[in-house]
């Protein structure tokens, strides 16, 4: 891995360096995705299924778009029995960990006023939510697991997703049982911006949604930016990052290791080390270099390190996590002598990931909190995949005559300074004497 050392001038290269990985960049695939969007609008399920055929090399009917029941059983023979189990068991942590969010989320709350008027909210979950599960470089049963189980929490009355199949017409076996653990109640075999699509506008077979979560790659990240304002999405995601701030305590093999996890990904992934430590770097560059010669993926972990890899190296600690705070990386890991004070300086970071033993596949697979994290730095402003992010706010007001009447002329004067009339009138009205 390259390794320089921060200062105002590499710290700029690099911003400018992941801003290139923004989807909004890519404006040939955006016409692409248009192109697809309006196919699936005007054309529905043959519009999908012609793209099928056309991306995926798989010929489908409306009847075998959808995953079949015996479909799903034949996938639980198809797999490791051992494999279904540890499944069912991160289910059980992801499910744990969100039904405890749930909990502290906006309840539904009413208070009566003394005039007899009632203020409150109403809190309630999306009618139907739509998961995208991508296929292509690999299989990702977390990412189903991830998606549903946190909907299914918020109380979403239906939970579809999509994938996409491979040229018989199948979907992965592992994908198929995820979405039967976590409780999809359809499965379609699409996939790419037709998904997205299909999901935002309905088909004759694939039915609307409300919201659409889930990552995937860049046409079906712009095709979720495309259709926003149609149905809700959880954000426009980008490639993977990983981000270790790390001091001379930290193990290289480990830093190296964990960097590595998240450049297998993509050649878009970016895997930066922050460290006040000169010799660590080297040792994790090292490292890097032994890894690649026997991890399976070694082709497209060197395009994303020769791309987006740095180490960055300040004898100040604070410069690093200032560096941090502006990179906003959807995956942190802090790896300092004492992790927890470290972090009370961190503002931005998707997931926080602290100490040798917190690796950042825990967080993938198993711990609970939801590996769908805001990327392209949008953790500025953006927070994980949750349980509020399936359930909606509805403001409640129930005023009595006397309450209004006493406000009546209060809300007129502010409507007839807005000149809205027919506001003004709305509430004169009430009061007209016969």
């Amino acid at each position: 891995m390259i390794t320089v050392n921060l200062n105002e001038d590499t710290r700029t290269e690099l911003l400018q360096l992941l801003k290139g990985r923004n989807p909004a960049s890519y404006k040939e695939q955006q016409a692409a995705v248009d192109d697809i969007i309006a196919k699936v609008v005007d054309g529905g399920d043959r519009a999908v299924i012609e793209l099928e055929e056309k991306f995926d090399h798989c010929h489908l009917t409306p009847e075998t778009l959808r995953v079949t029941r015996e479909e799903i059983e034949a996938a639980y023979e198809e797999l490791d029995p051992a494999f279904i189990d540890v499944m069912k068991r991160a289910a059980n942590n992801i499910r744990a960990y969100h039904e405890e969010q749930k909990k502290k989320i906006g309840q539904n709350w009413q208070v009566l006023q003394p005039d007899g008027s009632i203020l409150g909210q109403r809190v309630t979950p999306i009618q139907v939510s739509g998961c995208y599960v991508p296929g292509g470089r690999a299989v990702y049963p977390s990412s189903v697991l991830m998606n549903i189980i946190p909907a299914k929490v918020a109380g979403v009355e239906k939970i579809i997703m999509c994938t996409p199949p491979d040229r018989n017409g199948r979907v992965p076996a592992g994908s198929v049982v995820a979405a039967d653990i976590a409780g999809a109640d359809e499965i379609y075999k699409v996939g790419g911006a037709q998904a997205i699509a299909a999901m935002a506008y309905g088909t004759e077979t694939i039915p609307r949604v409300d919201k659409i979560t889930g990552p995937g790659n860049i046409y079906v990240a712009l095709a979720k930016k495309a259709v926003f304002g149609i149905t809700g999405i959880d954000s426009v995601a980008g490639p993977s990052e990983i981000l270790v701030l790390a001091d001379e305590s930290a193990n290289p093999r480990f830093v190296a290791a964990d960097l590595l996890s998240q450049a297998e990904h993509d050649p878009l992934a970016s895997s930066i080390l922050l460290t006040t430590s000169k010799e660590l770097a080297d040792k994790v560059s090292e490292e890097i270099d032994g890894f690649l010669q026997t991890l399976s993926r070694a082709d497209i972990m060197r395009q994303s390190l020769d791309n987006y890899g740095r180490i960055f190296v300040s004898d100040n600690m604070d410069e690093l996590i200032d560096a941090a705070n502006e990179i906003a990386s959807e995956h942190m890991e802090i790896v300092t002598k004492d992790p927890w004070k470290t972090m009370e300086k961190v503002k931005n970071a998707g997931a926080i990931f602290l100490g040798p033993w917190s690796s950042e596949p825990l967080g993938d697979y198993y711990a609970g909190p939801n590996h769908i994290l805001p990327t392209n730095s949008t953790a500025r402003f953006s927070s994980p995949l949750g349980v509020d992010q399936f359930i909606k706010r509805s403001s409640v007001i129930c005023y009595t005559r006397d309450a209004l009447q006493r406000d009546s002329k209060d809300i007129e004067l502010f409507a007839e300074n807005e000149q809205l009339t027919a506001h003004a009138n709305s509430i004169a009205v009430r009061f007209e004497e016969n």
